[in-house]
């Protein structure tokens, strides 16, 4: 018995110190480009903000990496000019602390490796900016969802082993807004969540 556990923590420790030896740390930023739905407006525009974070990718082998990353992320949108007494267009701008986890996989081709990927998401909003909202009824950064989720697809180039390009399409799930406030019958309960396009540039280092 005692040369079965000692046998499985020398696996165990070969393995960690194995995945230990395939992983680069590294800084990772860019462009998201995010929109809602509202079926009240029909002027809804993306709006392009940013973001910046630490990543970490762990080479499994086969092709296979695990990659998450800790990022300040900003999401948000133009609803246009949703009250006749403003002339000013409705942004909504949200920043969360997010944490996605990417699974890649992608052959290596010496110095280049394309790569595809799943990335499921968790956040919690830190920052809000939502211009024209006092012209809007039932609009207030209290009636956010602080808590989001939600997943992504994309694909990308790894050069030489250090330098990241993707793209990747994203969708937060869950409501905009909190039930009590979609509830309410206000303009709230017709915003949908956050969805759009990112471009990220991520530098590993060994």
């Amino acid at each position: 018995m005692k040369k079965i556990i000692t046998l499985a923590v020398v696996a165990a420790a070969s393995l960690l110190l194995a995945a230990r030896a395939h992983a680069q740390f590294g800084i990772v930023g860019g462009i998201t480009s995010s929109k809602t739905e509202l079926t009240t407006a029909e002027d809804v525009e993306s709006i392009s903000l940013y973001h910046a974070g630490l990543t970490y990718k762990f080479n499994l082998g086969g092709g296979f990496a695990i990659q998450p990353s800790v990022l300040y992320q900003v999401k948000g949108a133009s609803l246009g000019e949703l009250n006749s007494a403003s002339s000013e267009d409705f942004k909504v701008k949200t920043g969360f602390v997010e944490v996605p986890v990417g699974l890649q996989w992608g052959p290596d081709l010496m110095v280049f490796r394309p790569f595809v990927f799943a990335e499921p998401f968790v956040g919690y909003q830190i920052t809000s900016s939502d211009r024209g909202a006092d012209s809007v009824e039932g609009w207030t950064d209290q009636a956010k969802n602080k808590f989001e989720y939600g997943f992504g697809l994309g694909g990308g180039l790894e050069i030489a082993g250090n330098i990241q390009l993707s793209v990747q399409w994203f969708n937060n799930m869950g409501r905009m807004m909190n039930e009590e406030s979609a509830s309410s019958g206000s303009f709230s309960e017709h915003v949908k969540n956050f969805k759009g396009i990112k471009f990220s540039l991520a530098i590993l280092f060994f």
